[in-house]
């Protein structure tokens, strides 16, 4: 038999394993959400442990907790950043709204060993509460987001330093290939030529300017509900409660959080997550974009496009010997998808919020989250194995770009547009080019065609930056 102890709560009494830091309300979160085996990610424990580190500060310094228990409370906060006891908390992601599951087990486990460090037993809840202490000034409906936007925060910085190094991959590549021509495409027909590097210098562009959104939205997100406690009222916090524990809060997430500006709204709406999200969704639809871009223009080596040389990371087939596949774009592309999906939960979940409370938070915070690991974890890998050594075949390239029929279009403004496109036809149907067809009619000296038709002229940028 388990050795356990028992624990009341509002409901009746429970066994609770003796050798647990959780409590009852734990143990009933286990018991009702038995779902997907997910926990909660160590980015929001350590958030929420945080802002129950600052509140019991404030508290002590606002003298509404005593010093023997809020010590105690702090040394077992600091004893779980050390990443002590993470085993304990087990609260499934897909879990009672609000968040108030998990911020129950917070509280509990921080209570639980904080009687520990006063020389108590676990469940001695009469010396020290997990809801009467460790929760005081505070409730599930300002805490959860708070948490939840700081855990954001953290791991949104990660993802801009993530996003820069790969933007300036980019156009780093994109100043490599800057003088090397090819036939643009558009509708998926041949254009006008361009430069690869003007491509890749593009992408960067892109990718850099979808990073300056996240930016912002991640800035929106230092505005934080703390305070509000039950339905935005701030009931049940002494004076000077909101002020001091942003304070706290800053020195140990070394951010510059914000109060909320209107507390009810803070507990009401998560449009601040829910547009944070839809910044992610953007990005992710860049990427997709580019990592086809990539698979199109590597496709081959006979009869694709063959613009560019994907790096062999792995065998391709298991079936076609000497097969390679471009498996680093196709992973960025299921990666997007998935962040995609993601950001339609958190949508479908902001818009859920009623009267006073938007209890579907917990839900929010987890997609968001794996949103940003899948992108953190993926990005640089995808940067150092398949956009950092990217080749071409330039020879292939330029005697493309000089079969164009689209060269013709140099030509329209002198011999009109009609004129011209009979030239295009011709071009097509002979399967000449169109600076021989020009020679052949006259329409140029040789010395005009070669200036004209200069392929490193033509593709060249005469706009933007290099």
């Amino acid at each position: 038999m388990m050795d356990t102890r028992r624990e009341k709560d509002s409901l009746g009494e429970k066994e609770i394993p003796a050798t647990a830091y959780y409590g009852i309300q734990t143990l009933r979160a286990i018991e009702n959400f038995p779902i997907s085996g997910i926990g909660e990610s160590f980015e929001l424990i350590m958030a929420y442990v945080k802002l129950k580190k600052a509140v019991a500060l404030t508290n002590m310094e606002l003298s509404f907790l005593d010093k023997e228990r809020g010590e105690a409370i702090l040394k077992a906060s600091d004893d779980i950043l050390m990443g002590n006891y993470l085993d304990q908390f087990p609260i499934d992601i897909f879990q009672a709204g609000a968040g108030t599951s998990f911020n129950m087990n917070i509280n509990e486990v921080i209570a639980n060993r904080a009687l520990e460090i006063m020389g108590k037993q676990r469940g001695e809840y009469e010396y020290l509460s997990p809801n009467d202490h460790v929760n005081r000034s505070q409730s599930s409906n300002d805490t959860f987001p708070t948490a939840s936007h700081i855990a954001i925060i953290h791991n949104a910085d990660v993802l801009l330093n993530v996003i820069t190094n790969l933007g300036l991959s980019l156009k780093k590549k994109g100043k490599e290939f800057i003088n090397i021509p090819k036939s643009g495409r558009t509708h998926l027909m041949d254009a006008m030529p361009v430069t690869v590097g003007d491509e890749f210098i593009a992408y960067g562009c892109a990718i850099l300017r979808a990073g300056s959104r996240i930016h912002e939205r991640r800035n929106d997100l230092l505005e934080v509900a703390i305070g509000g406690t039950a339905t935005g009222t701030g009931i049940n916090t002494p004076p000077l409660y909101r002020e001091n524990v942003i304070k706290n809060l800053n020195k140990l997430t070394s951010l510059d959080l914000v109060p909320a500006t209107n507390s009810h709204e803070a507990l009401q709406s998560r449009s601040q997550m829910a547009a944070f999200s839809g910044s992610l969704r953007e990005f992710a639809m860049e990427l997709i974009r580019i990592a086809n871009d990539l698979r199109l223009m590597g496709s081959g080596p006979t009869a694709g496009l063959g613009d560019i040389i994907l790096p062999p990371v792995q065998p391709g087939s298991s079936i076609m010997p000497g097969k390679v596949n471009p498996v680093m774009a196709e992973c960025l592309n299921m990666i997007s998808y998935q962040i995609i999906g993601n950001d339609t939960a958190v949508s479908l979940a902001a818009q859920a919020g009623q009267l006073e409370l938007n209890v579907m938070t917990p839900i929010m915070t987890y997609n968001i989250l794996e949103s940003l690991k899948l992108l953190n974890n993926y990005l640089p890998v995808f940067q150092s194995r398949c956009i950092n050594d990217i080749t071409i075949e330039e020879s292939s390239l330029t005697t493309t770009a000089g079969m164009n029929p689209s060269l013709i279009t140099l030509l329209s403004p002198k011999i009109g547009y009609l004129k011209a496109a009979e030239i295009a036809e011709e071009a097509m149907e002979t399967k000449e080019s169109i600076k021989n067809i020009v020679l052949k009619r006259g329409i140029l000296s040789a010395d005009e065609a070669d200036k004209l038709f200069d392929l490193k002229i033509i593709s060249q940028n005469r706009f933007n930056d290099k």
